[in-house]
């Protein structure tokens, strides 16, 4: 396994991090046995950087993941997420800290490496999305006050939502990481794309965030399943994925995978899985790829692909070509 750093934090994670979300399923619907399983061997390829949310399960895979953790003893980094789920002035602050200690017990942990907001960014806050003064205010305010406690160490967001107001975010310096959704069908948060792109345009937030010292986790390297090449789901996978920053639907995102069916049939890469993990790992500003996991099998396997390392040039150059044809 190679390392990484997290940006500025001083602390190197494993290119390969370990997702503990709703679509591979395994830390919230799998069986104990078999997450233990998968917790130990992850540990003995070197992944030492798990990832999950109050939001997973509502607080399940939380919950699984501090108890498979004590029981094996982990030394490892754990991040995790809150919602904000109030826009009353005055109340935020509270509401983030109240959902950071609940975490903080499901996880049986006195601190967290990384707490991460997982909310939607907007330039104007309504329902579940939070403005960039919500954010850089009282929600930063929140977990400066977390921090001092020594509850946390760091903290980030998920970097979804409209781009100026994700780009006002990460160019204030106020935070230390970003979760981004990185991969083929859709690498605008880390390569400019063909005008017409028919899907959210990130801007690059990748390069933006490495120019200001933040560590970059990529989420949704898979483009929830799109990406492994197959249809069928493992039994503890959720069942049906609306797409995060891709195309309209689960449907569009599997056909626009097609396009890069040539990285394997002329030997850039084994599988899709392969040639897509090797894609987001190609950026440098790239800390760690979160992988979500239905089985130990998936957990070898993306382990093995990333030992590869990036894919070749020649590939990278091939890949603009299908691009171009995701526009309206």
């Amino acid at each position: 396994m190679r390392y990484r750093p997290l940006g500025n934090t001083g602390l190197n994670v494993s290119e390969i991090g370990f997702g503990c979300g709703n679509v591979g399923g395994l830390m919230i619907r799998g069986d104990h046995g078999d997450q233990v399983r998968a917790v130990a061997r992850a540990m003995e390829l070197g992944i030492n950087y798990f990832d999950t949310a109050s939001s997973y399960g509502n607080g399940q895979s939380e919950t699984n993941l501090g108890r498979v953790l004590k029981e094996l003893s982990a030394n490892v980094y754990v991040g995790t997420k809150f919602r904000v789920t109030t826009h009353q002035v005055g109340q935020i602050k509270s509401n983030v800290i109240g959902s950071v200690e609940d975490s903080l017990t499901r996880l049986q942990r006195e601190q967290v490496d990384l707490i991460q907001m997982h909310n939607h960014l907007a330039s104007e806050a309504e329902g579940g999305s939070i403005s960039p003064e919500e954010l850089l205010g009282e929600v930063v305010d929140a977990l400066t006050q977390l921090r001092e406690q020594g509850k946390v160490r760091f903290w980030g967001m998920t970097a979804v939502g409209e781009t100026t107001a994700l780009h006002r975010v990460i160019g204030s310096g106020s935070l230390n990481t970003i979760q981004s959704v990185y991969n083929l069908v859709n690498p605008s948060a880390g390569i400019a794309v063909p005008s017409g792109f028919d899907m959210p345009d990130y801007g690059n937030q990748i390069g933006m965030a490495a120019d200001n010292g933040m560590g970059v986790l990529v989420i949704r390297v898979l483009a929830a399943g799109a990406l492994s090449g197959e249809a069928e789901r493992h039994p503890v996978a959720v069942p049906s994925v609306a797409p995060i920053g891709s195309g309209r639907d689960y449907n569009q995102d599997m056909s626009r995978a097609e396009g890069f069916r040539f990285l394997v049939q002329e030997g850039y890469a084994q599988s899709l899985v392969e040639a897509s993990l090797r894609f987001a790992l190609s950026n440098g500003g790239v800390s760690s790829v979160l992988v979500g996991y239905s089985s130990l099998e998936h957990l070898q396997q993306a382990v093995e692909y990333a030992n590869l390392g990036p894919l070749e040039p020649g590939a990278l150059e091939r890949l603009p070509e299908v691009w171009a044809g995701f526009t309206g």
